[in-house]
């Protein structure tokens, strides 16, 4: 099944309806992301380390993640996200070492 990929302006509209921006200038939080299943052909990698700003919760780095990763961005819907064992909301508070797991929709039969 092919991904199509959205537009950087879209992922910037995405992340602004959040009421958030980017705080580049005090870069203080370091994370750890996995990609699993096809996740890590849509991010052409199997783990990054992202710098974010104090204060920065999971929806803050999955918008920075899509706008690094555009076909990855395509599943910004449906994709599952863990922080450490636990799946997590996107208001959920990230810490520096935390470490994120980002999952394709799960199927079972």
């Amino acid at each position: 099944m092919e991904k199509t990929q959205v537009p950087s302006r879209t992922i910037r509209r995405f992340c602004l309806r959040l009421g958030r921006q980017f705080a580049y200038l005090a870069p203080a939080v370091q994370v750890r992301v996995h990609f699993y299943s096809y996740f890590k052909d849509l991010a052409g990698a199997a783990e990054v380390t992202e710098t974010l700003a104090p204060g920065s919760r999971l929806d803050d780095l999955l918008c920075k993640l899509f706008l690094r990763f555009p076909k990855l961005a395509a599943m910004k819907k449906s994709a599952l996200a863990a922080v450490g064992v636990d799946y997590q909301g996107g208001d959920y508070p990230l810490a520096d070492g935390d470490e994120i797991s980002l999952f394709p929709p799960v199927q079972g039969g």
